[in-house]
């Protein structure tokens, strides 16, 4: 359907050039559109760098239309590296998952049925499998029951969005770096008129998507919104490993997320060290953590150098449910804030790009609006 008063508009203001408004800025510069990209940092340097980046559905599966959406994504991923080529960003090797407990092993397993009964390709091996066909490095039992998921990958966020972004340029972008988004004016109506950055520099807009991840709920507040978020951190290390990694695809082993980096780094993760981050452990400290796990599951990495560690706070509204598309009460003002950034961030741009030159809605998003939020 068609929402509200749809006009094409002149100008489009990014705010936030992460891996969602990277995707929602090259979609709209595709089709034609003036875009501006604003962020107070780097591209793809934020969240987007510092994240699991896992391509799946596989843990999507609380809601329906969440995991469709997730699934669609997959999908559009794989579009993508068609259309602009896979250099050095798209990893589509699948993935691994086991656990170390009878409750947890369960749990996955019954996860495993749900999903083949959603046609989502999965296959039960065995840990000696595993380590036969796919990652020889690794420990674990023979016996163990490991599902794969051969549609999943991982991206490597910061590469793509550069690439997207240098796309956009070259149709007629412009990128504006550095500064951060100090407020936004709006016509009388409510349409956004005019972005004010903290460089001094003011950006005549028509419309402004607001993509800014963490930051999303301050950028919400200069258009009087309330858009309420999660405040949930992670850790995320870099270990670089020599001249190539010991894995090749992402896992998720009991305790531990490892996946590779490019050829001599990984990544690690896990959510029970996260749990520590408000305890005032030191970064270092919850890296060297994530390090002694990971040597339990691939020994190697048990020599590997941290070489970086970041503690971020996740893009997540408070429903846990991604916030895009247009909102009834700002004309003009589009949202495109979610978790699972990496997973929804080329779909959610071909979505909210044809939404904001279209008018139109589509129904995939139709559980995931903004106006869930109006007070």
């Amino acid at each position: 359907m068609t929402y509200g008063s749809a006009r094409r508009p002149n100008r489009v203001a990014v705010i936030g050039v992460g891996i969602i408004g990277a995707g929602v800025g090259w979609n709209l510069s595709l089709q034609g559109a003036d875009v501006v990209f604003i962020d107070a940092g780097l591209p793809g340097e934020g969240v987007t760098n510092w994240s699991f980046s896992w391509v799946n559905a596989s843990n999507k599966t609380v809601r329906r239309s969440y995991f469709d959406l997730n699934v669609a994504g997959m999908a559009t991923y794989r579009e993508l590296a068609a259309a602009i080529g896979p250099d050095s960003w798209w990893y589509p090797n699948g993935h691994l998952r086991w656990a170390d407990d009878p409750a947890a092993e369960a749990k996955f397993l019954k996860t495993a049925e749900l999903l083949a009964g959603w046609d989502y390709r999965v296959e039960v091996c065995t840990g000696a499998e595993v380590r036969r066909r796919f990652e020889p490095a690794l420990t674990l039992p023979d016996d163990v029951p490991v599902l794969f998921y051969p549609d999943e990958a991982w991206v490597h966020g910061r590469h793509l969005v550069s690439r997207l972004v240098g796309l956009a340029v070259a149709s007629g972008a412009e990128l504006r770096t550095g500064a951060a988004v100090r407020d936004i004016v709006v016509r009388p109506g409510g349409r956004p008129e005019t972005v004010a950055l903290s460089d001094g520099s003011r950006l005549g807009v028509d419309a402004v998507v607001n993509a800014a991840g963490p930051h999303a709920s301050h950028v919400a507040e200069l258009v009087a919104r309330r858009l309420p978020m999660r405040r949930e951190a992670g850790v995320v290390a870099r270990l670089t490993c020599g001249q190539r990694a010991p894995v090749h695809r992402a896992l998720h082993a009991p305790h531990i997320e490892i996946r590779p980096d490019g050829a001599g780094s990984v990544v690690l993760h896990s959510r029970e060290i996260d749990a520590l981050i408000d305890t005032g452990q030191d970064p270092a400290e919850l890296a060297q953590m994530l390090r002694d796990s990971a040597r339990h599951v691939v020994p190697e990495l048990g020599n590997a150098r941290i070489a970086q560690t970041r503690v971020s706070n996740r893009p997540i509204p408070a429903d846990g449910f991604p916030s895009v598309g247009a909102l009834p009460s700002v004309p003009g003002y589009y949202e495109a804030v979610s978790h699972s950034g990496i997973t929804l961030g080329p779909v959610i741009g071909r979505l909210l790009a044809a939404e904001i030159l279209s008018g139109k809605r589509d129904e995939m998003l139709a559980d995931f609006r903004p106006e869930r939020f109006s007070p």
